[in-house]
């Protein structure tokens, strides 16, 4: 299902209509943390997306592909520094609660094609976790799309094991995006409101064991 082929009412949609959207913190654990930080958000590609920097996160809408591509050039950028830094991504659709929602009554869940992301060299580490919420006129069986985007993390050989609450990835950092972000558009197919969490770790001094 596209855009264009949204069901029931088959009014065409903008991805922001529809609430496609992420929030994101940043933070970098290093005496120069503030250049560091808008550097790497000046640094990347901001076309066709609705960016929105706070005081405490930044806000990302566009479309499922254009947001991870910037989420990936941003952390990138930063994680050339050297310095430990860590981000705590929310990538939601689907939008109950969202400013600018205008999804009418009894909309179906809208699908997206699965982003693609080119390899950073950038090793990552990450906690995730994956929230159909069924709300409204949502429907669907939506546990078979987080146990398949598990097995597809063991696939893509960044599965790390299972914490409290959590999924460990490690590998690539867009490997580790282009995971969760297709796991969270694949569960979109059946549930309207998704939402999934991740917090990433990238030059961490402490020792690895696992």
């Amino acid at each position: 299902m596209t855009y264009e082929q949204l069901s029931p009412a088959d009014t065409p949609m903008t991805p922001q209509q529809y609430g496609v959207g992420a929030r994101f913190t940043l933070a970098v654990y290093d005496s120069d943390y503030p250049e560091i930080i808008l550097g790497a958000l000046r640094s990347a590609d901001a076309t066709g997306l609705t960016v929105e920097t706070g005081d405490i996160s930044t806000f990302i809408g566009g479309t499922e592909q254009r947001i991870l591509e910037y989420l990936c050039a941003v952390i990138a950028h930063a994680s050339k520094s050297g310095a430990h830094l860590s981000a705590s991504i929310l990538l939601s659709r689907g939008c109950p609660g969202e400013l600018l929602c205008e999804l009418p009554a009894g909309v179906s869940a809208l699908g997206a094609e699965p982003i693609s992301l080119g390899q950073t060299g950038v090793r990552a580490r990450a906690h995730w976790s994956l929230y159909p919420l069924l709300d409204g006129d949502s429907a669907g069986e939506h546990m078979s799309p987080i146990y398949a985007a598990v097995d597809q993390a063991r696939a893509d050989g960044i599965y790390s094991g299972s914490d409290h609450y959590a999924t460990r990835l490690d590998g690539d950092l867009a490997l580790v995006l282009r995971t969760v972000a297709n796991a969270w558009i694949g569960v979109g197919k059946t549930v309207q409101h998704v939402v999934t969490h991740l917090t990433l770790s990238i030059n961490s001094p402490s020792p690895i064991t696992d």
